[in-house]
């Protein structure tokens, strides 16, 4: 077995290989693991400043639109980030949701009255193969302790909303990585990435570029069909507008791809990217931002770097899931351990 997984591609990775890397982006878990309960939340901050008052350029890119999360709506139409980013179960979106209104209300007593409502964003994967996802078991509290834990050193694997996440008939989960691209112009920015990995056919499983699924799977009595989920985030530092943080994420695909996926009819492949560069303020007497944004000429090596950090936060999360026991004795084992299964 070999002891570190792949590295991919050829740019180099920040200080932390984590979406961190991006300045102001931090990362927070709150993970429930009680028998039949195995879930979670993570939250993603794109900056220290209240995300109401100081709203995040972003873009989604539905790859396979088989989900059930709250807010991609208004961000599609308005371009930008008004809370955190939180991942969970299917089931507990609207619990996550309440949350963030909740805290938002706090910081922000007149929204809602005397200001615009706040638009939650809480993405989503179904966890219920490990997790017993009918006792809606994640509350608002388990997404302010996420908020709390929020740092810049990001746990892998099965924690926070990756805990009971399947990846390949394995055990899935949260992954990151980044990649720090120059461009032509001689600038160099930061791409960091993060996934909730809940997907996949364990026969198609490309690692690193090589035919592991193969190795690994038993032949089927019939072709499986690829259920569950992938939510592919994206951080950069360079300056882009919504347009073209949508271009970003739609390269979140071209790492998907790498790994074995082929966005099948029964799995949710959602992509998200957004930008620390700049922020959009609230209130109407604050002036928008005179923000000189990347020419469209030199935005390829950004897109380097979103595939490739998509497929290295995929690798690290397959890489760093422990094996997990859940609902009806369900179990999923570690990638590792089958690795060495197979090698020994």
């Amino acid at each position: 077995m070999t002891q570190q997984p792949p590295r991919i591609g050829r740019l180099p990775a920040g200080a932390r290989d984590a979406i961190s890397d991006v300045a102001g982006v931090t990362v927070g878990h709150a993970t429930l693991a009680d028998g039949a309960v195995q879930t979670g939340v993570t939250v993603v901050h794109p900056h220290g400043q209240d995300p109401f008052l100081h709203k995040a350029p972003a873009a989604a890119a539905v790859i396979n639109g088989f989900g059930k999360s709250v807010g991609l709506l208004q961000l599609e139409e308005l371009g930008q980030l008004e809370t955190p980013i939180a991942l969970t179960n299917t089931f507990s979106v609207p619990a996550v949701a309440q949350a963030q209104i909740a805290r938002c209300i706090a910081a922000n007593p007149e929204v809602g009255r005397a200001w615009p409502t706040v638009n939650p964003l809480v993405l989503e994967c179904n966890d219920g193969y490990l997790n017993d996802i009918q006792r809606m078991a994640v509350t608002a509290a388990h997404y302010d302790a996420a908020c709390a834990a929020a740092g810049v050193d990001v746990a892998q694997g099965a924690v926070g909303a990756g805990r009971g996440m399947s990846s390949f008939q394995a055990k899935g989960g949260i992954g990151t990585a980044s990649r720090v691209a120059q461009l032509a112009s001689g600038a160099r920015h930061t791409v960091g990435a993060l996934v909730l990995a809940n997907y996949g056919v364990q026969a198609n499983l490309l690692w690193g570029g090589q035919p592991l699924g193969e190795r690994l799977a038993a032949a089927p009595a019939q072709p499986e069909a690829e259920k569950g989920s992938i939510i592919m985030l994206l951080a950069t530092d360079a300056p882009l507008d919504a347009r073209q943080l949508r271009r970003l994420a739609l390269r979140a695909a071209a790492g998907l791809a790498r790994t074995g996926s082929v966005y099948g009819h029964g799995s949710g492949d959602i992509a998200l990217a957004f930008s620390t560069a700049y922020t959009l303020p609230q209130r109407p007497e604050e002036a928008m931002p005179a923000v000189a944004m990347v020419h469209e000429a030199l935005l390829d090596p950004l897109f380097q770097a979103g595939a490739d950090s998509v497929e290295q936060a995929i690798v690290h999360a397959l890489w760093h899931a422990e094996a997990v026991t859940g609902r009806n004795g369900h179990r999923r084992e570690a990638l590792r351990t089958l690795l060495y299964a197979i090698n020994k």
